[in-house]
């Protein structure tokens, strides 16, 4: 029983070193100057990415295999996106920089301080503000605006536009049957 336990202990230290290595690798990837160049590498790590997306420079990725990008979603440079549980982020989505994207975070009133990992989805058409903070579990509704600097800890409604710390509806918006493309990747960014 002892040696199993030890065998695990040692096969999960060893996945543990290898999904640093891809994800340093992915760091180190994040300063090439080429969009096309990066989209290579972030999806011959696992990560799914649409047709026309684009990810900026400088991006960190937690467990890049649980991501799913949809087609014509452009995400800003210095985003985080974390992977260690279910990441999906939806069509024509835009994400400005410094956006963290979580879905994994500690228990504080655990005795272990263990993890607690929940699914993050971000349907499409939703615009992301600056330096916002996306918390495990949440899923925002399609078409929805999470204001800059926001912290956004539950669920947001389609097309409802939220802002603050924690974040609040503090709008919604009138288009409610969008079909813009973005089309506007930067390719050296």
């Amino acid at each position: 029983m002892q040696e199993r336990t030890l065998a695990q202990k040692i096969q999960n230290r060893i996945a543990t070193v290898e999904l640093e290595f891809v994800v340093g690798l992915l760091h180190i990837a994040g300063y090439i100057p080429f969009h096309h160049v990066r989209r290579f590498f972030y999806r011959m790590a696992g990560v799914t990415i649409g047709t026309g997306s684009a990810i900026h420079m400088h991006t960190i990725f937690y467990d890049p295999r649980n991501i799913v990008i949809g087609k014509d979603t452009i995400i800003g440079e210095f985003a985080v996106l974390d992977g260690r549980d279910k990441l999906v982020i939806g069509d024509h989505v835009d994400i400005a920089s410094d956006v963290m994207l979580y879905n994994a975070e500690h228990d504080v009133q655990s005795d272990d301080f263990h993890a607690v990992k929940a699914p993050t989805i971000v349907e499409d058409y939703v615009f992301i503000g600056p330096r916002a903070i996306i918390l495990p579990g949440v899923t925002l509704g399609k078409g929805a605006v999470v204001g800059a600097g926001a912290v956004v800890t539950k669920d947001v409604a389609p097309f409802a536009i939220v802002g603050g710390v924690p974040a609040k509806v503090i709008g919604e918006r009138k288009v409610k049957d969008p079909s813009y493309r973005l089309k506007r990747a930067a390719w050296f960014r």
